[in-house]
């Protein structure tokens, strides 16, 4: 440990902020050399794989030119990773999805090269690479993460919930709350079968809040779990409460073990009133209503929210025995999620 000299022992009057300012100023900068190495990398790679693209076809190169490529340019550069026959073939195909060089240059450059593998890898077409591509960017998802959003079928669940937004909530503020939400939404990572009764699945929510909020989607903040509301006396509970930031409102999550019936909205209209009166401010919008169910008829749910003039949302959730046993075994472990929502990678560095 190194002695601080006793005249360095106290700060002069604002060291400590010019410090902290300091230290942001610096990370910052190391980030955006990261990121400029990374785009330069990106494009490098997008380059040579239009190239051997182009020389294959037009000059008849067969596939045997990949491995004297790769022998020549890892003499050439010992030091440098990423020539690899199989990395050059990726640089073909990464070419070849993306023809365009200003689409290259000015998004996916913005996503590590492993990101580029795991679109290519586990994305048939381009139009649903450039949706992940667009959500990674702009959550930071770690390529871990990314993974498991496209094995987890993210888009196929976005935006699909019934909810009766378009007619108790403005516009585009309807949209992006119905963008918010998935159905189903899948709680693998709780362990739990069907089995499982309300009060065991909201613990285990809770227990695993990351993963939870992974989950729900960027922009839940979580308040707390069975949140008291005294009405007239008399006490209730919220199962969930959250609150979203890009909404700017409290999102009441109630869960229900069993299938879907038209009365729950009635309890849940009841606590979106309560946190009406009781919690939101003047600065926040609507609070929404999020009920959620192992099984629910779609027609029942759309009648049901029909005359609701407050704005909800009925979504089923899946446990572990309905996700298929492949993509269990190739979903990352809780501890791989919670590294890269820390922001590390997989050999506990840093990501930049």
């Amino acid at each position: 440990m190194t002695d601080v000299p006793p005249a360095l022992s106290t700060p002069p009057a604002g060291y400590t902020d010019w410090l902290a300012e300091l230290k942001a100023r610096i990370h910052a900068a190391q980030q955006r050399a990261a990121l400029a190495v990374n785009r330069e990398l990106v494009l490098l790679y997008w380059q040579i794989g239009r190239d051997i693209l182009g020389r294959q076809a037009e000059q008849g190169w067969g596939a045997k030119v990949i491995d004297r490529l790769a022998a020549d340019l890892r003499t050439a550069f010992p030091d440098m990773k990423g020539f690899s026959p199989r990395n050059l073939k990726y640089m073909r195909a990464f070419a070849e999805a993306w023809p365009g060089e200003s689409f290259v240059q000015g998004v996916l450059a913005q996503l590590p090269w492993y990101h580029q593998l795991a679109l290519l890898d586990k994305l048939p077409g381009p139009e649903t690479r450039r949706w992940y591509a667009a959500q990674a960017i702009e959550h930071n998802w770690s390529r871990n993460v990314l993974v498991m959003q496209i094995e987890s079928r993210l888009l196929e669940r976005s935006g699909i919930a019934v909810t009766n937004f378009p007619a108790t909530l403005p516009a585009p503020h309807s949209d992006l709350a119905r963008e918010s939400l998935k159905d189903p939404y899948r709680f693998d990572f709780l362990g739990l079968t069907d089995e499982a009764q309300e009060r065991e699945i909201e613990h285990a929510l809770v227990r695993h809040v990351t993963e939870f909020l992974l989950e729900l989607g960027a922009g839940f903040a979580f308040v707390g779990r069975q949140v008291l509301l005294d009405v007239g006396g008399e006490e209730f509970f919220i199962d969930l409460l959250f609150y979203h930031l890009k909404l700017r409102c409290y999102v009441v999550v109630e869960l229900k073990a069993g299938k879907f019936k038209p009365e729950h909205l009635g309890q849940l209209g009841f606590y979106l009133t309560a946190v009406d009166r009781q919690v939101r401010n003047e600065h926040d919008n609507p609070t929404i209503g999020l009920l959620l169910c192992k099984s629910r008829n779609k027609v029942v749910a759309e009648y049901a929210l029909g005359d609701k003039s407050q704005p909800m949302g009925v979504v089923e959730y899946k446990l572990a025995q309905s996700l298929p046993a492949e993509l269990q075994t190739n979903l990352p472990s809780i501890e791989q999620i919670e590294r890269e929502l820390a922001g590390m990678d997989d050999e506990g560095n840093r990501r930049a």
